[in-house]
């Protein structure tokens, strides 16, 4: 198994509402890799996913988002789902930890609905991207130019439409990570602020990263 993400902290950011596949095949894939992954959540407790309009897995949220530190994560993941971008959008503490990435120019990757808070956090102006349709005319509104593209990377962001873009947009995260120039910079601020010789990282089932998830 490749290990080009070994030593990287990814932030993810969602709440109720996310779309399962979008969050569950990207974070099992990253952590494939060998990324530690973290979901971030307005509030403590677990997080109910939905497969379109149904009730799907619910999430236990590692850190609530005000807790942490974006100076701890190497790069910053947005799943979709309408209400989970809604949710997020007007949360000020996810705003501003969005707008952290984009000040240091970090990695971000946000798919579907993921994009909907980069409006709020004013970073789109020049910057080209995808998501869901209907985002269109709010991220163009916000500066942005809007393609219609299985993904798009435009500097540090990378960006997709829907579930069936996830093999692009999963390829293009893991490049943009593994770009990184300082990789794993971020864990050793986490292992210094917490004393620790070194940040375990969970046993998950994951897959070859030569083979997709079945459901890609």
């Amino acid at each position: 198994m490749s290990r080009e993400l070994e030593g990287i902290r990814v932030a993810c950011l969602a709440t109720n509402g996310v779309e399962e596949v979008e969050l569950d095949e990207p974070m099992k894939a990253f952590e494939a890799f060998g990324a530690t992954v973290e979901l971030l959540a307005p509030e403590a407790g677990r997080i109910q996913a939905l497969r379109y309009f149904e009730k799907g897995r619910t999430f236990e949220v590692d850190r609530t988002i005000e807790a942490a530190d974006p100076s701890e994560y190497d790069a910053l993941f947005l799943p979709g789902g309408t209400m989970n971008a809604d949710a997020l959008r007007r949360s000020p503490d996810a705003v501003e930890f969005v707008r952290d990435f984009f000040d240091d120019q970090r990695p971000v990757a946000a798919i579907c609905h993921g994009p909907w808070i980069l409006v709020d956090a004013n970073v789109l102006a020049g910057r080209t991207l995808t998501s869901w349709p209907s985002l269109r005319p709010d991220l163009q509104n916000a500066g942005g130019r809007w393609v219609d593209e299985e993904v798009h990377v435009s500097g540090n962001l990378v960006t997709s439409r829907k579930p069936a873009d996830l093999p692009p947009f999963i390829a293009a995260a893991v490049d943009a990570f593994a770009s990184l120039p300082a990789a794993g910079h971020a864990r050793e601020i986490y292992r210094a602020a917490h004393g620790a010789d070194r940040v375990e990282e969970a046993s998950r089932e994951s897959f070859p990263a030569s083979d997709a998830p079945s459901s890609w």
